[in-house]
């Protein structure tokens, strides 16, 4: 969240709670109730708000979050995907070598590949 979206946020909620108080006075509150009123009223909004906020946080579902999941799991596909082009553009014995060195046989699957190893 930006500065100006928190300042934005802040004068939101200002104007919720004169908005409040102007319905709370205009439905028969007398100044005093109606500021009361418009108190808890605001009070419950931010309690609920800030709630939410915990709740996301205690499961891990944080805007933060998933965009690093989603950019983990984009670049993990890039590379893999990259290696593998570089990979096939080997001559046939330069990947036999390379696979002798893994250790494993030519028809046998890359860990990674979601294949089950032998």
């Amino acid at each position: 969240m930006t500065r100006a979206q928190a300042l934005l946020l802040g004068l939101a909620l200002l104007a919720l709670g004169a908005g409040g108080y102007g319905i709370f006075q205009a439905s028969g509150f007398e100044g005093f109730s109606a500021g009361i009123a418009a108190s808890v009223l605001l009070l419950l909004v931010v309690v609920g708000w800030t709630g939410t906020y915990l709740v996301r946080v205690l499961t891990g579902s944080m805007t933060f979050s998933e965009q690093r999941r989603r950019y983990r799991a984009a670049y993990d596909a890039a590379t893999d995907a990259e290696l593998q082009a570089r990979f096939d553009a080997l001559p046939e014995a330069e990947q036999a070598r390379l696979l002798r060195e893994l250790g494993l046989a030519e028809g046998q699957a890359l860990p990674g590949d979601g294949a089950p190893t032998p």
